[in-house]
């Protein structure tokens, strides 16, 4: 695939007429047209269906269009890469789940642009699931994950801070006047639990329980939207210390007796071949640890 077309068919679907697309092309209708129909034929797929005022992607355009987008990051990143090989530069892209963890990273990051000046960050901001998967895809660099994560894929450098499990609960919930939750009186509540599979398994040996006992009354991936239901019900939300700002925010964050501790890690492909500002990167990271990458 041409990824000159692919822009093409990118700026169609963004400006969802081809007349619109042309004009931010500098291309005639025509010549646009026949490279959208030749890239159909190409796929062997339809990428729009074509209305009276505007085109519609089909599956198989919104597709193209999610992974195009991905496609033309990977090569804009790699060739600026490239072509400042003479200093160190570039972007270390990292992925991050939600963890006060992400300070040591902020902080290396932000030493590092104080000696070189040209280095960026693109930072993505998702579960462990969603950031191995774009690791896998070329698409990040590093990320920092949680356990428990299955790491035999990557190499990894475990920080030297730690995360601790709890509940989050509104003000005036009866579990917010009490400086520690145990499970028996969690179980006593509606939940709400990460998406997670492993961290799922995790908190169900917590609990000595299996989780299909509890009421569980729903998931969420990311905390702040769970946040937000907890504070207009009676439920309580399962996780990590320090997520949520909870001062004078009508939340409170109770921690788990016995308490549920668990390590943070920065992880990368087996065998990665780093930009010098992703490799200046890993080893300020591996030195501040005073650790080796473990594989």
């Amino acid at each position: 695939m041409d990824l000159r077309v692919l822009n093409y068919f990118l700026t169609v679907a963004q400006e969802k007429t081809i007349s619109k697309a042309a004009e931010v092309l500098h291309l005639s209708q025509p010549t646009l047209s026949k490279q959208l129909k030749d890239l159909e034929v190409e796929l062997g797929v339809q990428l729009f269906t074509r209305g009276n005022r505007e085109i519609t992607l089909t599956t198989d355009g919104l597709y193209l269009q999610k992974r195009g987008r991905e496609i033309l990051s990977l090569v804009d990143t790699t060739t600026n890469n490239l072509t400042h090989n003479q200093v160190v530069s570039g972007t270390i892209s990292v992925g991050a789940g939600e963890t006060q963890a992400f300070q040591l990273i902020a902080v290396i990051i932000n030493d590092l642009r104080q000696r070189y000046p040209d280095i960026n960050l693109q930072l993505f901001s998702g579960t462990a699931d969603e950031v191995k998967e774009r690791i896998g895809q070329g698409l990040l660099d590093f990320g920092l994950v949680i356990d428990p994560v299955d790491k035999q894929r990557y190499e990894f450098v475990r920080l030297p801070v730690s995360d601790h499990w709890g509940v989050l609960v509104a003000d005036d919930h009866s579990i917010a006047a009490h400086s520690t939750v145990d499970a028996a009186t969690l179980a006593q509540y509606p939940l709400l639990i990460s998406g997670q599979s492993l961290v799922c398994q995790q908190i169900s040996n917590w609990f000595g329980a299996n989780l299909d006992q509890l009421d569980i009354v729903g998931t969420y991936t990311l905390l702040y939207n769970a946040s937000l239901l907890v504070k207009t019900s009676n439920s309580a939300a399962l996780c990590i210390d320090g997520i949520i700002n909870t001062k004078d925010n009508g939340l409170k964050f109770v921690p788990f007796n016995p308490p549920l501790t668990v390590n943070t890690n920065i992880i990368w492909k087996k065998g990665q071949v780093f930009s010098s500002a992703g490799q200046v990167f890993r080893e300020t990271l591996t030195n501040q640890t005073n650790k080796k990458p473990s594989h």
